[in-house]
């Protein structure tokens, strides 16, 4: 399968203590490269999470969001601690004894006292084992998203082969007419400028041109690195670099075409051609 560096998942799980959320999403990137905000409780897990995504991804700038929302307690979960409601009350009987304008502890206060409802913390450590099950799942969901969207550029990519092949075909067969006029009308030329040179030199001149002009190599230059595109995009996987590089063959061919051109129609395929390759180009750039 080949796959987009463009990508976006997003799950939530649902706990006793509260809701886990992991999120995932990515951009093209010449590396693989992770950027981590994670709540600082759950800091631990990033380089569990950083293993796993590291062994399913090879390339991209990919963004992992996980946070922890607790839950409300519940009332039936709610136990004062006798013991510091005890102290408290004694505490504010002293001071107010010692100071009798200060004002009492009211209700809000003292609930909100730290310790009051006993130890609320959460155990952290004891959430890998949901965090890294959520991650798995987000992460099957993640990579599907960048399959999609890997498919659709794929086919883009066919499409534009496809176009590049009829051009090559549509003037392929005009090249040996149009080399054979240009070379007599250049043959002409150099005897009436050159009349008192010898058919040799003149031959001889018009031959070294001809081969200048030639551009059948490129022509089936072009035929072979469209071969290797497709060949390159069937087999799948991470082939974002190596379609980069045969972008840049196509477009030393097409430059070649253009610089040899003798007819019109052969320059104005060249910078079909060229277009056509920079497009291709930019939907690579999104390749894994």
């Amino acid at each position: 399968m080949i796959c987009s560096m463009t990508g976006y998942a997003v799950k939530t799980r649902d706990l006793e203590h509260g809701t886990l959320q992991l999120e995932l999403k990515s951009v093209n990137s010449r590396y693989l490269d992770f950027h981590f905000r994670v709540t600082e409780d759950l800091r631990s897990l990033e380089m569990p999470l950083r293993e796993l995504l590291a062994a399913k991804l090879s390339r991209g700038k990919i963004e992992c969001r996980l946070s922890f929302n607790a839950a409300a307690a519940k009332a039936d979960q709610l136990q004062l601690n006798s013991d510091l409601l005890a102290t408290l009350k004694t505490l504010s009987e002293r001071v107010r004894a010692e100071m009798p304008e200060a004002a009492p502890l009211s209700v809000s206060e003292t609930l909100r006292w730290p310790g009051m409802f006993g130890d609320q913390s959460l155990d952290f450590a004891a959430l890998g084992p949901e965090v890294m099950a959520l991650a798995r799942t987000v992460l099957e969901d993640f990579t599907a998203t960048r399959g999609r969207e890997g498919e659709k550029l794929a086919e883009m990519i066919v499409d534009r082969v496809n176009a590049m092949r009829d051009i090559v075909h549509r003037v392929a067969p005009r090249i040996p007419e149009a080399q054979a006029l240009f070379t007599d009308k250049l043959r002409q030329r150099l005897i009436d400028a050159l009349g008192n040179a010898s058919d040799d030199r003149i031959l001889q001149e018009v031959a070294v041109f001809a081969t200048r002009i030639d551009v059948a190599e490129e022509l089936s230059r072009l035929a072979t690195h469209l071969d290797e595109v497709e060949r390159v995009l069937k087999h799948g996987g991470a082939c974002g670099k190596r379609l980069d590089f045969l972008m840049q063959e196509l477009n030393r061919e097409a430059n070649t075409l253009g610089s040899k051109s003798a007819i019109t129609e052969v320059s104005q395929a060249a910078m079909d051609l060229k277009l056509l390759i920079e497009q291709m180009r930019e939907q690579i750039q999104n390749l894994e």
